[in-house]
């Protein structure tokens, strides 16, 4: 018996549908929120997309692009606020957040992977067949042992 896996790279924050995005044009800043729960993959995220980060606490993290800056603060809802500097053009921090929420989906899915490959001996399967599909989706045969 086999059991397949397909693991698509959707992103868990779902930015459009969170998405609160405000604007000041007098301030030039830009505020868009969503939902990520690790900091860590959230950091490595906004790297993928060419930011410069440094976290500051647990639920800060500062990123820099070369044509934008953001403070990314998680609030105790759990919920993160990105404040962008430099712009006042609401679209285009969403755009960013979205490009983030990506590539944070991305940083799940390579984890979901890790982990299966290294439970499935101690769940008694092997794992016959990855592919990786030109979606970016994961196709994972893994066989049961008898």
């Amino acid at each position: 018996m086999s059991i397949s896996l397909i693991l698509l790279p959707i992103a868990l924050g779902t930015v459009a549908k969170v998405a609160a995005a405000q604007s000041s044009p007098a301030q030039q800043v830009c505020s868009v929120s969503t939902r990520l729960r690790d900091a860590g993959l959230l950091t490595l995220a906004a790297q993928d997309t060419g930011a410069q980060t440094m976290v500051t606490a647990a639920d800060s993290i500062d990123a820099r692009w070369a044509d934008l800056s953001a403070q990314l603060r998680r609030g105790s809802d759990g919920i993160w606020q990105a404040h962008f500097h430099g712009t006042a053009d609401q679209q285009r921090c969403v755009d960013r957040v979205l490009a983030i929420d990506a590539a944070y989906g991305l940083r799940v899915q390579a984890e979901v992977l890790r982990r299966v490959r290294e439970q499935a001996p101690a769940a008694g399967m092997s794992l016959v067949a990855e592919t990786a599909n030109s979606d970016r989706s994961v196709t994972m045969v893994l066989e049961v042992r008898g």
